[in-house]
């Protein structure tokens, strides 16, 4: 198959395919005679999986590591652990980072009294000024279930 069908078949764009063979993710595809790239069952296989490694959140490192271990018949599924492992540590760590963010977004946005004056919390915060403390009626309230 050329290049459209094989990201037909696998759901990546003949864009990222390209990509991935020119940063070295997967091989550099056969070529027919007139020069067109040509796909098998095999490739669009491997397609899939990186797509699916992707759709998980796994950087391009750790889908050419998981991409190498999966292909390696003797590989250790320890190895394979590990790799999953970090990279659920790594979400766990962005999410933390994502929910700070709308703690202090939210914070913010009440601060903001969203009127025709000029003066804004959310503007002061990004300017590096610090912004209002949090009322106490509002901090006990977020303490109720």
């Amino acid at each position: 198959m050329n290049i459209g069908q094989a990201a037909e078949a696998s759901g990546v764009s003949a864009k990222m395919i390209r990509y991935y063979e020119q940063i070295g993710l997967i091989r550099p595809s056969a070529r027919s005679d007139n020069n067109y790239r040509v796909y098998g069952e095999d490739e669009v296989h491997v397609l899939r999986f990186i797509k699916r490694a992707r759709s998980l959140g796994f950087s391009l490192e750790e889908t050419e590591r998981l991409l190498a271990l999966w292909q390696d018949r003797s590989r250790e599924s320890a190895s394979v652990k590990a790799v999953a492992v970090q990279h659920i540590a790594d979400l766990k760590r962005r999410i933390a980072e994502m929910e700070g963010m709308v703690k202090t977004l939210s914070h913010l946005a009440h601060c903001c009294g969203g009127d025709g004056r000029p003066d804004c919390p959310i503007l002061e915060d990004l300017a590096g000024h610090v912004p209002p403390p949090i009322p106490a009626a509002s901090r006990s309230r977020r303490r109720a279930p």
